[in-house]
């Protein structure tokens, strides 16, 4: 005797939310140990605009972290957003490295959008942009530093998975 089951997951701001307070607590971890986001309100804020994102669906990546000069990683963290359809493992978060110098560093948070964003007109693109708690201004992205990658945590949630990434110094 065999059985076959077929499940289906719809991503919801719910799930959006779920996500973006993850990825906020390792934020707020950040901002206790390094001091940025320098604020508490600027963690919500961080949060808020990445629940946005998410539940609109335009998110390809998220980063944020510490360079040193020449826009070079001294530690960060990056998420890539990934419609997997399945629900995954779902680590809790934080954990983040906290042994990193930052001396000198400047705090980054880098958000790429997927190619979504792109196909939207620019009048609905100014529209959503005006929801969020603060324009991002356009920038490189960040290069690796003297360090390392590590693949250390993943968050689900609605069929879509953030995996985590640590960029370490050696």
């Amino acid at each position: 005797m065999t059985s076959s089951y077929t499940t289906s997951s719809t991503f919801t701001r719910t799930n959006a939310a779920y996500l973006a307070s993850k990825v906020g607590a390792d934020l707020y971890q950040c901002h206790r140990r390094y001091g940025h986001p320098t604020t508490d309100q600027s963690v919500r804020d961080y949060i808020a605009e990445l629940e946005e994102q998410l539940a609109a669906g335009y998110v390809a990546r998220y980063e944020f972290g510490f360079l040193a000069a020449g826009r070079r990683r001294v530690v960060s963290w990056s998420y890539t957003a990934t419609a997997t359809g399945l629900t995954g493992g779902d680590d809790r978060p934080g954990g983040v490295y906290l042994a990193a110098d930052v001396t000198g560093a400047d705090w980054f948070n880098y958000l790429t959008r997927d190619g979504s964003w792109f196909s939207l007109p620019e009048g609905r693109r100014r529209v959503f942009n005006d929801k969020l708690p603060f324009t991002r201004t356009p920038a490189d992205s960040p290069t690796d530093g003297d360090g390392y990658w590590l693949d250390d945590r993943a968050y689900s949630s609605g069929g879509v998975v953030l995996p985590r990434r640590t960029f370490r110094p050696y």
